[in-house]
């Protein structure tokens, strides 16, 4: 099929890179010059496990294209994805702007029958003023399709989520756009892990309701884990106890130090809004957010408990990203611990196995080691913010010798905690 795809975010480039890698012929347009410059060069915008390679293979083949030509992308497709960021406004409502720009220069370039597939997440209804923005641009009146197609790309894992989905949501209203989008999905169709087809509507919800869902489960869990230090409980038993629950399950049950990202955050933000602007009560998804920003200064002042005085003193951050396997800082809870302890005079060393770039951009006076004993280098506290797999087996030998203070804040209760105090380190986890 000839496809494109407007948007090179990580939305955009992944799904261009995986559909051309199913054979089809894709086009993937972004009004940012340099992007396009770099990614015709090879170079990729952001840090993505196995993303790489599918860029190289399909560019080298002649099937994935990059262009800054909205007009060329719109007419050498027949299905043309939108993947354009949609921040959180003011008011936590999805900003659509990016998301009515690219549809009416969709629809300006418009020169024949057109599948318009919104990959963005937008807010519920969106697709009717898609619809508007597309007619209203159009130089002749041509039919088209407006289709809902939701992404559940996981930062980490996103080829491997595109290309073996739990499930893949369409929401469409005319047959012929059912047919197509069915078409472009069913060589990654197994069993167990259907197409699901259902109206644009409720398409566009289940996005922000899987994403809510998740959230909750992460904050329900930090609220746990208070009570699991006030009753000498310990939180991941907790959560494998009730995770063997075939109700429950175990994924997503992780007492830490938050979610961030692009996703969760201003997704269960948008999901409040949607409710509050329709006069219903969102108890619930307040309390998800409320929780998700306390924890993160909990954290913090689990460090400065550790550290005592802690003008002065020195601690090393170990993890930067959001979560691991990508270099992504978004809503990352590392800026705010971070931020806490400097507004107490503490001096902090940082370590990130990929997202130091991301972070200088963002983190000041702060010292950037180029690996993780560097960072705990006369540190007086380690605190374990991402857990990289890297993390787990360092030598705890020498950590004790290069620090201060030998104490470790394990915010993802990534070590055992007898473990490490066998060691001689001084260990503080979440909801142990």
């Amino acid at each position: 099929m000839r496809i494109s795809v407007i948007g090179c975010g990580y939305v955009g480039l992944v799904t261009g890179a995986c559909l051309a890698n199913l054979g089809n012929e894709v086009t993937c347009m972004d009004i940012d010059r340099e992007r396009i410059e770099k990614l015709n060069q090879g170079i990729l915008p952001f840090y993505e496990p196995g993303l790489r390679d599918l860029v190289e293979l399909n560019s080298r083949e002649g099937r994935l294209r990059f262009t800054v030509d909205v007009k060329r992308a719109v007419h050498d497709s027949d299905i043309i994805f939108i993947a354009v960021n949609t921040p959180s406004a003011a008011d936590g409502s999805g900003d659509m702007s990016y998301v009515l720009a690219a549809a009416r220069e969709i629809g300006a370039a418009m020169d024949s029958y057109k599948v318009v597939v919104v990959k963005s997440t937008v807010p519920v209804g969106s697709s009717s003023k898609i619809r508007e923005a597309i007619a209203a641009s159009q130089r002749s009146k041509l039919a088209f399709d407006v289709v809902s197609n939701p992404e559940f790309l996981r930062e980490g894992e996103a080829v491997h989520d595109f290309m073996l989905p739990d499930r893949v949501i369409i929401g469409a209203e005319s047959e012929a756009a059912k047919k197509i989008m069915i078409d472009i999905y069913k060589p990654i169709e197994r069993t167990g892990r259907p197409i699901m087809v259902t109206d644009i509507n409720t398409a566009e919800l289940v996005k922000y309701v899987s994403n809510a869902m998740l959230a909750t489960r992460i904050s329900f869990m930090n609220e746990v884990s208070r009570l699991c230090e006030a009753v000498g409980a310990d939180v991941k038993v907790v959560a494998k106890g009730i995770g063997l629950d075939s109700r429950i399950g175990p994924r997503f049950l992780q007492a830490g130090a938050g979610y961030g990202g692009s996703c969760f955050p201003k997704d269960v933000k948008a999901l409040v809004h949607m409710l509050k602007s329709r006069s219903l009560p969102a108890g619930i998804l307040d309390g998800v957010d409320r929780m998700n920003e306390l924890q993160k200064a909990y954290v913090a002042r689990k460090v400065l408990g550790v550290l005592g005085d802690p003008k002065g003193k020195k601690v090393a951050v170990w993890g930067l990203s959001f979560k691991p396997k990508t270099d992504d800082m978004r809503d990352a809870p590392s800026i705010v611990i971070i931020s806490e302890l400097q507004r107490h005079g503490v001096q902090v060393a940082v370590f990130d196995p990929v997202a130091m770039n991301n972070a200088r951009k963002l983190l000041k006076n702060v010292e950037y080691a180029s690996n993780p004993y560097e960072a705990a280098k006369a540190a007086d506290c380690i605190v374990v913010v991402t857990e990289w797999d890297e993390f787990r087996e360092l030598d705890r030998v020498r950590l004790k010798s290069l620090m201060n203070s030998p104490s470790i804040v394990d915010a993802r209760n990534i070590y055992e905690p007898d473990e490490m105090r066998a060691h001689g380190f001084g260990y503080v986890g979440i909801g142990r």
